[in-house]
């Protein structure tokens, strides 16, 4: 070793020349979080698109198939107009509407093309609270941005605008802003696990998803039939207590109700002969016990199937069987 040289500094005697034995080499500046989200990015990032209506709607959507299926929400769609999709690498394509349900609010448009980049869909059931999510999207007009964050919580429930209730969505802290609508949540994977759909106006951090499970389920009957069928009774109600004596006498596990303060003319309630005060507590054997209860077990119309009903009615308890119509569009 040379006087005064550097410890780390040998000579080779052949070439009389210095070897650093230290790797100057620039260490990998992302940790797992970014590498994480970089990567979801990466994989991700050319599925998602800018949806645009000609009557002024805008927002997100995510190709799910490679010959040009795209998920996106409703109320982007709803406002009717021509269908624009703007891809990833900024061409822009016309699209139709294959369907939409503003009970869910979810729609599948398909674009013009064919051997897309598509996104793989994942299973909701799957998150935990706390587990990284990623938000890819067109906020404000400002095409591809990414937010990260994690599912704030599970199980929530939504109100579409038709009034319907939405079960089961995400909340996360994934930031979202006008524009984002439509547009795919990912989990670290890269996967699909709920579209974008809601913020809370002046909340920092509380934003909302539907399921992609849900998701699914409605985008198979749009791709079949345009629509979703749900069944329907024809009553207004309201939730009410039932006094501890009656729920008590009829083996009830709760004093909760669902009471009809209104029956629609000619609908299978008036049919079924029930009346203003009846209080429905069981419908198809599942416990009513609020409106958004009945609701979701008219979830689904199914032509000519009888419903079996139990009411309370002046004290006592009555049984009948209600045949549900098709909910009107």
């Amino acid at each position: 070793m040379a006087t005064g040289a550097s410890p780390h500094v040998f000579h080779d005697a052949r070439m009389d020349a210095p070897v650093n034995l230290i790797d100057h080499r620039e260490p990998d500046p992302l940790d797992a979080y970014s590498r994480t989200v970089v990567n979801v990015v990466e994989r991700l990032g050319p599925a998602v698109v800018g949806v645009h209506t000609r009557r002024g709607g805008a927002g997100s959507g995510v190709v799910f198939a490679p010959d040009g299926f795209v998920l996106t929400n409703s109320h982007v769609v709803r406002h009717g107009g021509e269908l624009e999709v703007v891809l990833n690498d900024g061409r822009t394509l016309p699209a139709q509407r294959v369907g939409e349900d503003a009970h869910s609010d979810t729609a599948v448009i398909r674009v013009a093309g064919d051997a897309l980049a598509s996104a793989t869909l994942g299973d909701s059931s799957e998150l935990r609270v706390g587990e990284l999510v990623v938000a890819i999207g067109n906020p404000l007009g400002f095409q591809a941005s990414v937010t990260a964050g994690v599912v704030s919580a599970l199980g929530r429930t939504l109100r579409a605008q038709t009034g319907r209730l939405i079960e089961n969505v995400i909340q996360t802290d994934a930031a979202l802003n006008p524009g984002n609508s439509g547009g795919p949540l990912l989990d670290g994977r890269g996967r699909v696990v709920g579209i974008n759909t809601a913020i809370i106006a002046g909340s920092q951090g509380i934003c909302f998803a539907i399921p992609i499970n849900t998701v699914t389920w409605v985008a198979g009957y749009l791709m079949r039939e345009g629509r979703v069928r749900r069944a329907y009774l024809g009553v207004s109600a309201q939730s009410v207590h039932i006094a501890p004596v009656l729920a008590s006498r009829h083996s009830l596990d709760d004093t909760r109700g669902v009471q009809i303060t209104e029956v629609h003319a000619d609908t299978p309630a008036q049919r079924a002969g029930l009346r203003p005060g009846d209080v429905i507590v069981r419908l198809d054997e599942q416990r009513i016990r609020t409106p958004d209860d009945l609701q979701r077990v008219l979830g689904v119309f199914v032509p000519e199937a009888g419903l079996e009903l139990e009411l309370l009615r002046a004290g006592g308890r009555l049984a009948t069987t209600v045949v549900p119509a098709e909910l009107p569009d």
